[in-house]
Parts: C-alpha cells; sequence; structure tokens
C-alpha cells in the first residue's frame, strides 16, 4: 500500500468556461447511438481516450492544477499506461454541477464519457429522455470486480423501468441516528435508562421536576428541532406493523427520505408530542431551529436531558458538542441509547439507502467499454484504497489493518488527496477493505476518549433499519409535489406539536386536508397504480 512519492510536474491550470441555459434538451445525447467500442481502429499504437467529469471546488492546493495532481497521474501511472486508454479529466464547477452537466448533455459531442450527480431527479431525468447508456451487458462482461464491489441492492438503485442506466456509488454508512441521555442524571435520580415512549415519558417528567443538573428551571428534558435526527425516531417507533402494500402505498418519499405522514400511528406519535410539548418538555421554539444550533448550544450548556442526533455527531470535533459539555459541566457523561421500542419491541429507524453518487454513461458517449474498464479498475486490488487514503505512512498508519489517518500528516501529504471523493465515484464513505475495518476506521475519526461511545451509537444506527421504500421507476407527483410536501410536513409537526391539547383533534385534520390537497393525494394515487403493475409483474 506503500505509494510512491508524487514526481510529476506542474502544468498550466486550466480555466473552464460554463453557459447556463435554461433549458434541457437530451435528444442530442440520443443522436449518436454508435456502438460502444473499447480500442478502435489504431489501438495497438494509438491510446483511445476516455473523458471523465472531474468536481471542480475551487480548493485546489498550490503546486497543482484540477487536471495535473497526484490523482490524476497515479490514475495515468496505473490505468491509462497498461490499458493503451488516455484518461482526460474534464472540469465541472462543483456549485453549478447540474446546470453544466445539462449543457453538456445537450450538447452530445462535448459531453464527458462519464458523468455523475448525486441528484436522483437528474438521473431519471436523463434516463427517461433517452440519454443514457443501457450497462446491463457491459458491467456483466467488463466489470466483474465493479458488480462484487457494488453489490446488486445497491445497483438496483441505477435502474430505470428495470434497466441499468447508472452505477451507483456504494454508500458504507447506512445508518441514520442514535438517542443520547444524560447519564448522570439518570444516576443522581437512581432511574433506569428509557427503552420506550411511556419509559421516556416518565424519564423526562423526573428531569422536568428535580432538574438534576440544577440548571435553575432552565431544563429542557427533550431536545427538539425540526431537522429530521430530532423527530424521526420517535415518529417511526409509533408506526404500526405493515403489510408491504402498506408500505408501498402509503409511504411518501419527499426528497431522499421517507415520509409516514399516512402511515398507521402517525397520529399517535404527534399525539405524544403534543403532550410532552404541553407539559413543557420539549424545546419551546424547536420549530425555529432548522439548523440546530439552538440544541447544539443548549446541549453544550447541560440544559438537555436527552435527545435524538445523526448517529456519532455527538463525538465528532466539527462541533465538540460533547467536548464542550463536559468542559461546561464537569461530571456531565452522555450515555448513546435506543429509547423507542415500537409495539413490536423493535427500535425501529430509517437508514439510507444503500447508495450514493449516480455514476453514467451517456448515450452519445463511444468509449462506454472503457468507461465500465476505468471503473472496475477502481474497484480492483489497492486502487480505490490508494486513492482514498493516500501513502502509508505518510497520510495513514495501519492499525490491525486499519487505516488511521496521521493527525500530525504533512500538509503536501494531505495536499496529495485532496478531495479523493471526487476521483472515487464508486463509493460514498472511506473503503477500508471489508465492513468491520470501514466501521473501525469510521469511528478512529473521532477522539480515543469517545470511541467506545461512538461504536456504541453507530450500532444502534443500525438496530433494527427501515430500510427507504424503493419502485423501478420514480414516481412523477413525489417529484412534482415534493419539496412543497416537505415544508408541508414540517409545518404539520410544529402545529400539531405546539397546539393546546383541546385543539390537537381540529389541527391534525386540518393539517393533513391540507397535505393531501398539495399534492399527497396525488402521489397516493400514484403510487397505488405502480404498486398494481408491479405486483402483477
Amino acid at each position: 500500500m506503500v505509494m510512491e512519492r508524487n514526481r510529476f510536474g506542474k502544468l498550466a491550470r486550466m480555466g473552464v468556461a460554463v453557459t447556463v441555459i435554461s433549458s434541457v434538451l437530451l435528444t442530442a445525447c440520443s443522436s449518436k447511438n454508435e456502438s460502444p467500442s473499447a480500442e478502435g481502429g489504431n489501438a495497438a499504437s494509438k491510446p483511445s481516450t476516455l473523458k471523465v467529469e472531474l468536481f471542480d471546488r475551487g480548493n485546489t492546493p498550490a503546486g497543482y492544477t484540477i487536471t495535473n495532481s497526484y490523482l490524476t497521474n497515479l490514475v495515468k501511472e496505473r490505468f491509462s499506461v497498461p490499458n493503451n486508454i488516455d484518461v482526460q479529466f474534464v472540469p465541472v464547477p462543483r456549485s453549478e454541477e447540474i446546470q453544466k452537466l445539462n449543457v453538456l448533455m445537450a450538447s452530445g459531442t462535448e459531453v464527458p464519457d462519464i458523468v455523475f450527480t448525486y441528484d436522483s431527479g437528474t438521473f431519471n431525468r436523463y434516463a427517461e429522455q433517452g440519454g443514457l447508456t443501457e450497462l446491463t451487458d457491459l458491467i456483466n462482461e467488463y466489470g466483474p470486480n465493479l458488480k462484487k464491489f457494488l453489490g446488486e441492492d445497491t445497483l438496483a438503485y441505477g435502474q430505470y423501468n428495470g434497466e441499468q442506466f447508472a452505477v451507483p456509488g456504494r454508500r458504507l454508512v447506512l445508518g441514520k441516528y442514535a438517542s443520547y441521555v444524560r447519564q448522570d442524571w439518570l444516576d443522581k435520580l437512581g432511574l433506569p435508562a428509557p427503552q420506550n415512549s411511556d419509559q421516556l415519558y416518565d424519564t423526562l417528567k423526573a428531569f422536568k421536576e428535580k432538574d438534576p443538573g440544577n440548571t435553575g428551571g432552565k431544563v429542557i428534558p427533550l431536545g427538539m428541532t425540526i431537522a429530521s435526527a430530532q423527530y424521526e425516531p420517535l415518529l417511526w417507533s409509533f408506526i404500526e406493523p405493515l403489510t408491504e402494500e402498506q408500505k408501498y402505498t402509503l409511504t411518501q418519499q419527499l426528497g431522499s427520505n421517507d415520509f409516514p405522514t399516512l402511515l398507521p400511528g402517525f397520529k399517535n406519535a404527534l399525539q405524544y408530542m403534543n403532550k410532552l410539548y404541553n407539559e413543557g418538555l420539549i424545546s419551546k421554539d424547536f420549530g425555529l431551529d432548522k439548523d440546530k444550533k439552538q440544541l447544539w448550544e443548549d446541549v453544550q450548556s447541560g440544559r438537555v436531558g436527552f435527545y435524538s442526533e445523526d448517529a456519532g455527531e455527538l463525538y465528532f470535533t466539527q462541533n465538540n458538542t460533547y467536548k464542550n459539555l463536559q468542559t461546561n459541566v464537569p461530571g456531565a457523561v452522555m450515555t448513546p441509547l435506543d429509547a423507542f421500542a415500537n409495539s413490536e419491541g423493535k427500535f425501529a429507524k430509517p437508514t439510507y439507502a444503500p447508495n450514493g453518487m449516480y455514476v453514467m454513461i451517456p448515450k452519445s458517449s463511444t468509449h462506454a467499454v472503457e468507461a465500465i474498464k476505468y471503473l472496475d479498475w477502481m474497484a480492483s486490488g489497492t486502487n480505490l484504497f490508494d486513492i482514498q487514503f493516500g501513502i502509508e505512512g505518510e497520510n495513514f498508519t495501519l492499525v490491525d489493518g486499519v487505516p488511521i489517518v496521521k493527525p500530525d500528516a504533512a500538509q503536501e501529504a494531505i495536499d496529495k488527496i485532496y478531495n479523493f471523493g471526487d476521483f472515487a465515484v464508486i463509493v460514498n464513505g472511506k473503503f477500508a477493505g471489508d465492513d468491520k475495518k470501514n466501521t473501525d476506521a469510521y469511528i478512529a475519526q473521532t477522539p480515543t476518549e469517545y470511541q467506545a461511545a461512538m461504536r456504541k451509537s453507530v450500532e444502534i444506527s443500525n438496530t433494527d433499519p427501515i430500510a427507504p421504500v424503493r419502485f423501478d421507476h420514480p414516481i412523477a407527483a413525489e417529484s412534482k409535489y415534493g419539496n412543497g410536501l416537505a415544508d408541508k410536513f414540517q409545518e404539520f409537526i410544529v402545529k400539531a406539536t405546539m397546539v393546546k391539547t383541546d385543539q390537537f383533534e381540529a389541527t391534525y385534520t386540518a393539517m393533513m386536508k391540507d397535505y393531501m390537497a398539495s399534492g399527497g393525494q396525488a402521489i397516493l394515487d400514484e403510487r397505488i397504480e405502480a404498486y398494481k403493475k408491479m405486483s402483477s409483474k
């Protein structure tokens, strides 16, 4: 895994002129429908060319250009030379990547052979309009390592109407959420860790009434915001067992998340939140805290007794939430736990879909074979590892086979693998070798003293996972109404939670009526029809 130091020279920095157009016509993409070729007529002496999109984030270190860096030259040395394929990177500004990609796709001639996006809507639109190469046979013939690395579950997310139009990046971290409780408060009051909503209510009441943190009446038993990490574990714990048909027809996907608005138990969840709020057990102005800054301040100041969050966020140095809490409140201990058992005794909570970026080959490309060979190369040997982690001894050390990033790595070493994720497009997260090593490497990103708790929070996030529901094609109504309904959903939660208890029923009814009239009914109708067609195949 030890790699030679970079000895490549410097090239002049490339500039990128970007033209933004108001609409995209993908007919140009499908006008060139030549059969993909690997070599061309004179491949023995002249290399074929493979153009690959590369995000330009405007942060290229001194001494490099976006197209001439340690990693671009690693690709050329390890892939281009042995395969007689000249890889040329095409910079696309990250801040306007979809607009630029639309321009390139519309041109049909200037578009790279490999393009990508995180946006599922963009992928679906290109596939629907015939702008992408179908990849099934190509992957089977030229991508054995790629296919094995991704697996069928991940590959399925690159399908449109049963055809493989994208290579989805494999997401390594699927767990989303864990909950945390002030263990020192529980110990002071002689209380056990809560395991379900009833026990949590009793715990929160005790925190409110007895103020074990001596906050002078400023205690916030349950820290809450309008960000999904705070309310989703609670909401989904109230959802009743579902049939397959209910999962597909009643769930609504708005953006990248599945929403439980129509699922049995949703109303009970809101009633529970309403009860907590009216008894002063929830952050008072949670509906205004969209960026979670107030919540983090409340946790760090020692006012919060319990809250749910993205797994591990408490321990990362980015916000130093736990470190600041322990500095501000000596003796404070936050313990990760599962506190939301559902009616089946499961700690069910949503997880991420197993895909990351959508890697695509435009229909106009005549180098689809080379493109799959390149992605397959990335999935073979130590290539992906070396792109992501760099050079042993310079960027990382190996501890029991797990790469540990060197905290004292020289800037020169850090610069070599800057923006490594933009090269490693077949994966989301750092791939250390297998699931255990991936988890260990992820945990190792936190300070040593927090790693045991960090590991526990990751385990919690993966307990009783609720995977997203996926049809074999996008639901058009979700794309049309998704953004507006996501806002309606948050408004639904805030209003139903904050109204007086005797106004809950009327508020819930009015909000549901508004939600359904704003697109919820259209999504429901379309999903019912989609399920009928899918189940009849």
